[in-house]
């Protein structure tokens, strides 16, 4: 196998937490098999959000090694509604309430996904063809028994909770889609375990090679707590408004930011490790976190957008740490266009001495606006007007004139 095979292979399993049909994955990528890579998606809400983008960016991952992507809308399967996880039977929705949020999937979701290598199907084009016999015989392809192996319906039933007729049907009709589409592999969350490994089970009884399957973890919500979910209203959606999808991803708590910064970041390994370790050094998590905000705002907005987006929250920041009633004082600058960021700290009676400015600078203890600075020798230019900080107590809003 090439070297460029076994980086598409080790590309492609990282991250995930369960490869199922392996073998044959890594035998068709090595004879250079461009693969039908599916994921459905049913369109139970108007937005895609921060937990959608775990698995779109592993689909967009295929498409850099050049494999089709086959991105379902469940629109026939939205109006059964997906039981995973749930604890009671769903409301399906209506046909106009799932032809809407289609619709905005449609227009979302090419965010993150390669349009040219993308091919988006409605699953109601070959399951509202079965008709009431074919729906007959792919339910006899499965037990009732084998049902009340999932988790959820498991625990419903020794709870005496009702488990509707039409909610076995799920599993089925989703792994139908694969033998549909004759699908190479499938992708979804752990949650989607089950649902997977029937789609197997179809695809060998119509006599086709089963599908690899693909599972990969479930984004927490922002309670740290719950799967991400619009419903419970724990999300993040990709299309909100920059300085609002800033400030949310900033609302996380610290132990959560790893979480999203490792399935949702672009930043390597060994840069993250580098960042936890600046943490337990002192560093405030914070200003970690202010780094992962910018860059999923840029991702979705641009870089203009998540400019104005940070200054937004630490001007917010800034007025809820801060005394409103500041005062805010001048440092004359003799005969220069600037003076330089410890000169003006000593000026300012901040530090005792530019030494002193100099070692509390390299020792991260100094902000401008609620940054952290590292450069002693930063240039404070005449007419500005900005609030310094050194350490936690000492802070001062300083004009320089």
């Amino acid at each position: 196998m090439s070297d460029a095979q076994d980086e598409a292979l080790e590309a492609l399993q990282r991250g995930t937490v369960e490869v199922i049909g392996l073998d044959r994955l890594e035998q068709q990528v090595r004879q250079g098999v461009s693969l039908r890579v599916k994921a459905g998606f049913d369109p139970t809400a108007p937005d895609l959000h921060l937990g959608h983008v775990v698995l779109l960016q592993k689909l967009r991952q295929f498409q850099r090694f050049g494999h089709k992507i086959l991105f379902v809308i469940g629109d026939f399967t939205a109006m059964i509604g997906d039981p995973t996880g749930k604890s009671a039977t769903r409301k399906p929705l209506s046909r106009d309430e799932v032809a809407v949020n289609a619709q905005t999937y449609q227009e979302q979701v090419f965010r993150v996904l390669d349009p040219a290598a993308t091919e988006v199907v409605f699953n109601s084009t070959w399951l509202a063809a079965l008709g009431a016999e074919g729906m007959v015989r792919l339910a006899a392809q499965h037990t009732v028994a084998r049902m009340l192996e999932r988790d959820d319906f498991a625990k419903r039933y020794k709870a005496q909770q009702p488990i509707a007729i039409h909610e076995f049907l799920y599993p089925l009709i989703q792994g139908y889609d694969s033998v549909a589409l004759r699908a190479d592999v499938e992708l979804g969350g752990t949650d989607q375990k089950f649902n997977l490994l029937v789609g197997r089970q179809l695809q060998t009884n119509a006599d086709q090679a089963p599908q690899a399957v693909m599972t990969l973890p479930i984004l927490e919500g922002l309670d740290g707590v719950q799967k991400m979910s619009k419903s419970l209203g724990n999300y993040i959606g990709i299309t909100e408004p920059a300085v609002e999808m800033f400030g949310k991803l900033m609302s996380v708590s610290d132990d959560l930011m790893w979480r999203y910064f490792e399935l949702l970041s672009d930043r390597a390994s060994a840069e993250l490790d580098a960042l936890r370790a600046s943490v337990r050094e002192g560093a405030n998590p914070r200003d970690i976190k202010l780094l992962l905000a910018a860059e999923l705002v840029t991702r979705f907005h641009g870089r203009t957008a998540a400019d104005v987006a940070h200054r937004d929250f630490l001007a917010r920041f800034q007025r809820r740490e801060l005394p409103e009633d500041l005062p805010e004082q001048s440092v004359p600058v003799d005969g220069s266009a600037a003076i330089t960021l410890v000169q003006l700290l000593k000026a300012a009676g901040l530090v005792s001495s530019t030494s002193e400015g100099h070692r509390m600078v390299t020792q991260g203890a100094v902000k401008i606006d609620g940054v952290r600075v590292n450069d002693g020798n930063l240039a404070c230019e005449r007419g500005s007007a900005r609030i310094y900080q050194v350490g936690k107590r000492r802070v001062a809003r300083v004009r320089v004139a």
